[in-house]
């Protein structure tokens, strides 16, 4: 997407793209290959403020990677795609823009009871600043990950575990020209693959990341096949396979409401 000046040059570029920014692997602050795409097209095109979004990619990695030549490679990958989308006519973007956002309580699958997780987990004979000492902390805890641990001492103190999470889904509409899906959390590539092939491949954008990131946003298909994406729900267990459905519902509830045909 661009946005033009009223002179027709150009003033700013939106890009997408559906893969984990995770070519480096080092302690320094950067933008990884997006980063570096960002200052190509910028580089390319003096004056104009290069922009990214996320797309659903959280099960897509890029290979090979761990060296910054290869995030700079990647980055002038991309912004070569984008010189050769200026080069040919757009579209252009229209409105009256309509919005709708929701929140759908997607469940966990098997949460243990708050007797289970103690039972499980004795408390440590002393306790650790969880933000110095993630490691002696989680090994008292017989915890695979430090989050955990706030899961525990909320029990301790009365609480009780959630057993769904309040998902957040956006749809913006820009009249009939271009439809934007903004979903929660490291959205995997079915989301993507799914509303595009339901509300057009040419004119559905969607995007991850959006408004909350806890941990991943599985397909049933991921679920099914365990791994990673499946079990990394910022929390102690999976998502049900109920959270696909649920997010396409609230989709298609969103996108009737901010229809343009309205």
């Amino acid at each position: 997407m661009t946005i033009q000046n009223p002179d027709g040059s150009l003033r700013a570029v939106l890009v997408g793209y559906a893969c984990h920014a995770t070519v480096l692997n080092i302690y320094k602050i950067s933008g990884d290959w997006p980063g570096f795409a960002q200052e190509e097209i910028e580089k390319a095109h003096p004056g104009v403020t290069a922009l990214f979004v996320q797309g659903a990619g959280a099960d897509a990695n890029p290979l090979p990677r761990r060296s910054v030549e290869l995030a700079h490679l990647y980055g002038q990958v991309l912004a070569a795609a984008v010189d050769d989308v200026l080069k040919l006519p757009m579209k252009p973007v229209e409105g009256p823009l309509r919005t709708a956002f929701e929140i759908v309580q997607v469940p966990y699958q098997n949460v243990p009871t708050n007797d289970e997780l103690v039972q499980k987990n004795p408390p440590p004979r002393r306790r650790f600043d969880v933000t110095q000492t993630y490691g002696a902390y989680d090994a008292l805890l017989n915890l695979p990950r430090p989050r955990n641990a706030r899961w525990l001492e909320m029990v301790e103190r009365g609480g009780k575990l959630p057993d769904h999470y309040p998902y957040g889904v956006q749809v913006w509409q820009f009249g009939k020209s271009l439809k934007l899906i903004a979903l929660s959390g490291e959205v995997v590539v079915d989301y993507s693959l799914r509303l595009k092939g339901q509300y057009g491949w040419d004119d559905t954008w969607v995007a991850g990341y959006s408004n909350d990131v806890f941990g991943y946003t599985p397909s049933a298909r991921v679920l099914r096949e365990g791994g990673y994406e499946a079990t990394n729900s910022g929390f102690l267990v999976p998502f049900s396979p109920e959270i696909e459905p649920l997010i396409v519902q609230t989709v298609a509830k969103l996108m009737s409401r901010t229809s343009a045909d309205k």
